[in-house]
């Protein structure tokens, strides 16, 4: 694997959360993780690849493991960054707590029922947002 097609996940990732910018920043962030949903529906679907590919390069200086963390920043900030814009009173640690649970929520999506996630990711996002 090459970092190239990590850069690529990313660049992907990235587009589908561009369509979402009109939304209050509130509708965004449990937007951005119905797409984990959406994601975990598609036919063939096997997990996150930013996930599997930390899995097989633990190395943090490995280019492929930059790749993963570069992308991880970016969504981790624009949590943060939408947060911030929500009003919400520590951003920064809720966007780091987000960040733990959409990775739970990804491993979820591949190991269970894809047809529970919608459902599970809203209602955790709603607890994570009322605390």
């Amino acid at each position: 694997m090459f970092p190239a097609y990590i850069q690529e996940q990313s660049r992907l990732v990235r587009d589908a959360i561009a369509q979402l910018d009109q939304r209050p920043p509130r509708e965004q962030i449990v937007a951005i993780f119905d797409l984990i949903a959406d994601t975990a529906g598609q036919p063939g679907y096997r997990g996150c690849p930013f996930l599997n590919a930390a899995a097989e390069y633990p190395d943090p200086t490995h280019p492929v493991r930059q790749a993963i963390d570069d992308h991880r920043r970016w969504k981790r900030n624009l949590l943060r960054d939408l947060l911030a814009a929500a009003g919400n009173a520590d951003p920064e640690r809720t966007a780091d707590i987000l960040t733990v649970a959409g990775d739970g929520l990804v491993a979820a999506s591949h190991l269970d029922n894809p047809a529970d996630l919608r459902g599970l990711i809203h209602q955790t996002v709603d607890r994570v947002l009322r605390s």
